[in-house]
């Protein structure tokens, strides 16, 4: 996301619709990455802001995946970008061998679960928002992680079975 040059529309239009702003995706000097992780077992997330998507910043966020993840080996389930399967990440991994790399295959992102996740981290921190600075975008990021925390649930892939219906009166029928 860049950030704007111009004041942010209103909140509300004159006919009572809420103005909804396109996120920006395209290249600048204040650009900002998020980085989110998802742990599958109980819906708790971590995330991170960085002025840039390579191997530093992607080791520095397997780091804080480390330290929400003290024990155990940790499945780490990432696509196929540059950074994620760059030789100082590598090494880095090699060095950490709690942490294990998996990545999806190329062209099947509905296999990752964290792909739901991001769509409501999206709608919740991004959705609607314009920001103004790197900062805006942390602050933002920090704040929607934590209200997603605070009501965090295990994650299932699909969707729930469908409530099993009640019959309110059963019927009978004598010959």
């Amino acid at each position: 996301m860049i950030p704007r040059t111009f004041p942010p529309a209103p909140a509300w239009s004159p006919d009572g619709h809420r103005i909804k702003s396109e996120v920006d995706y395209s290249r600048g000097p204040e650009k900002t990455w998020v980085y989110g992780g998802l742990r599958v077992r109980d819906g708790q997330q971590v995330t991170m802001t960085a002025p840039s998507r390579n191997s530093v910043f992607c080791q520095q966020f397997l780091l804080l995946l480390e330290k929400a993840n003290p024990t155990g080996d940790t499945y780490v389930i990432t696509d196929s970008l540059s950074s994620h399967n760059s030789l100082p990440t590598r090494t880095w991994l090699e060095d950490h061998p709690r942490i294990r790399h998996v990545f999806i295959p190329v062209g099947a992102c509905w296999l990752n679960l964290q792909e739901g996740w991001w769509r409501i981290f999206r709608k919740t921190a991004l959705a609607g928002q314009s920001f103004a600075s790197p900062d805006e975008t942390d602050h933002a990021t920090r704040l929607a992680t934590s209200q997603l925390n605070t009501r965090a649930q295990p994650w299932e892939w699909g969707r729930p079975p469908p409530p099993t219906r009640r019959l309110r009166r059963r019927y009978v029928y004598i010959e």
